[in-house]
């Protein structure tokens, strides 16, 4: 780098912009290097991100100019078709062999000494399992936060069902700039129209439809329901999970879009990585965040200073014991996470097993909204209890968690819960303090009038002053769940809830929340065999569900008990 190319950032660090690397078949991609104070060289991150790389994720994580100040050579590069990089950008599918090139390439950067990791959150966490399921030499450590290792279950559907506002949101996001690279103004516009009102953007109806879907990689997801398609297996690494020999430290947070990707993913390498020292080096941090910003707020709730943690400095422990020999992460327990409620960190050897406590319901026919007769004891039904029942109505869902416009959080749930249109379980006040860590996960034995169902399952914790917290959320569409389903049947729903952890304090209570629907976060289901993106109010149909509670047909929440008391 000459003189004249070095760009002072203050702190002895220097930047480079705009360093092309030719690839293969002949396209070249374009990357920042930013280069600490004194003779190289020094060990490197890589970055690989489609929004823009004079950001460089700096919304969660610091400049680069901090990072190089500690001593590395920080690449931050615009991947295939995005920024000025060449190419043609579609989402995941390219990202593996170039990332691969990419490293390739660095080791013979006369700034780098051999030794890479990379790092960086949602899209920029893919690159990199993508990047390291190639082996390339000398990536020795990744850092993927706030992503998923399996695409279909971890970030565009769950169990079935499409996670439509961020599918939507993100793919109007992804495509508006494509309009914009390629000078496209017609379509610029049309797609900054509805980036300026995004939350509106799922009640269009079909949302196959939407102006936005197009002939995309939008539609490719929202048409690719099925989670056996090649389709899937082709952009990501979940049939490839052999193929990574690299330690990872995962980031999750509680309330965030991808928080099922991020600890099914630390939790499918755990198990499944390619060697056992690849296997015995996965960690997770799951705080309480949100996707964007990472602190002490999450939608309504106040999670006092410890939420504030410094991921920034718990990276560069990452990156100082594996890419310079510090050994300062060696100590650092497998698993780290922030108890809800109590709002401290705990440490776990591993992730828990099955969930261990199991709670029955109970209702006297009643349960429809918090003001029913449900309830959760530790006893199973003795005999025969009334069926509760409500009517499932597309076209007047009921919310998701947070609201209408899908916020991401901990919101209050209690104007939420006054609809009959789902039902209420609740125990009875904690006498001593409850620790639960883990996935939750029901058993229902429903009948439906439709011919495709969804039930939804959610858990809010009511504090002893009466507000009622948004814990965790899970649906199961039967399409997904059932090989044979049949309308007016009873069916064993038996599926998880996303995970969660929480410390429940002596006067606190649970509920569970069991409905139909919980839009915009997952998408309306017709209650027909229409496929759900082709449905609109001319289709739509309602359905009555019935929920049974029985000595026969034992209806249970199955909660994962860290510590403390019991019910």
């Amino acid at each position: 780098m000459t003189p004249e190319m070095r760009i002072d950032c203050g702190s002895g660090v220097w930047l480079e912009r705009g360093v092309r690397c030719t690839l293969s078949d002949g396209v070249a991609l374009v990357s920042d290097h930013y280069y600490p104070a004194g003779p190289g060289p020094w060990p490197t991150l890589l970055m690989r991100q489609p929004y823009g790389r004079d950001i460089a994720s700096t919304v969660v994580y610091a400049h680069p100019v901090w990072f190089a100040s500690h001593g590395y050579h920080v690449v931050i590069q615009d991947v295939r078709g995005r920024g000025e990089s060449q190419g043609e950008f579609y989402p995941f599918r390219h990202e593996g062999r170039d990332g691969a090139e990419t490293i390739a390439w660095l080791l013979r950067h006369p700034a780098c000494n051999g030794r890479i990791g990379m790092y960086g959150f949602s899209y920029q966490g893919s690159t990199q399992l993508l990047a390291a399921a190639e082996n390339p030499e000398g990536l020795l450590c990744i850092a993927p936060h706030m992503t998923a290792v399996d695409l279909y279950h971890g970030w565009f559907y769950h169990q079935g069902a499409l996670r439509l506002f961020s599918t939507l949101a993100w793919g109007i996001q992804m495509l508006r700039e494509d309009a914009r690279r390629k000078d496209r103004r017609q379509d610029s516009d049309q797609l900054e129209a509805a980036w300026t009102n995004i939350r509106a953007q799922a009640s269009t109806a079909p949302y196959g439809d939407h102006p936005a879907v197009g002939d995309s990689y939008l539609r490719d997801w929202i048409l690719h329901r099925d989670r056996g398609a090649a389709f899937w297996a082709e952009l990501d690494i979940s049939t490839r999970l052999h193929q990574i020999r690299t330690p990872a430290l995962h980031i999750s947070g509680w309330y965030d879009l991808y928080l099922e990707g991020s600890v099914a993913g630390y939790q499918a390498l755990r198990a499944g990585a390619g060697s056992p020292f690849a296997r015995d080096h996965q960690y997770l941090l799951a705080g309480p965040w949100v996707h964007i910003p990472w602190g002490d707020q999450a939608g309504e709730a106040r999670l006092g200073p410890a939420a504030n943690f410094d991921t920034d400095d718990f990276l560069l422990r990452w990156f100082n014991h594996w890419l310079k020999d510090s050994g300062e992460f060696a100590q650092e327990p497998r698993v780290r996470h922030f108890a809800m409620g109590a709002n401290e960190w705990h440490a776990a050897d591993e992730w828990p097993a099955e969930a261990a406590c199991t709670l029955y319901l109970h209702s006297g026919g009643r349960a429809n909204s918090r003001k029913g007769d449900g309830a959760l004891t530790a006893l199973p039904p003795a005999g025969e209890e009334p069926r509760d029942i409500f009517v499932y109505d597309p076209e007047v869902p009921v919310a998701a968690p947070g609201g209408p416009q899908g916020f991401s959080g901990s919101f209050d749930q209690a104007a939420l819960e006054l609809g009959n249109n789902l039902l209420v379980y609740a125990t009875a006040p904690v006498a001593a303090a409850i620790h639960l860590f883990g996935r939750p996960c029901v058993t229902l034995y429903a009948a439906t009038s439709a011919a495709c169902a969804d039930l939804t399952a959610k858990l809010v914790r009511v504090t002893a002053a009466g507000r009622t917290e948004f814990l965790c959320i899970g649906i199961a569409r039967s399409s997904w769940l059932f090989d044979s389903y049949a309308a007016d049947s009873i069916h064993r729903w038996h599926f998880t809830l996303e995970p969660l952890s929480v410390v429940l304090a002596p006067g606190d209570a649970l509920r569970l929340e069991v409905a139909s629907s919980a839009f915009p976060l997952y998408d309306r289901n017709p209650s027909t065999d229409i496929p759900p993106e082709q449905a609109g109010p001319w289709t739509w149909r309602r359905s009555t569900q019935q929920l049974l509670h029985s000595a026969e047909h034992p209806s249970a929440l199955h909660l994962p008990l860290c510590g403390g008391s019991v019910w």
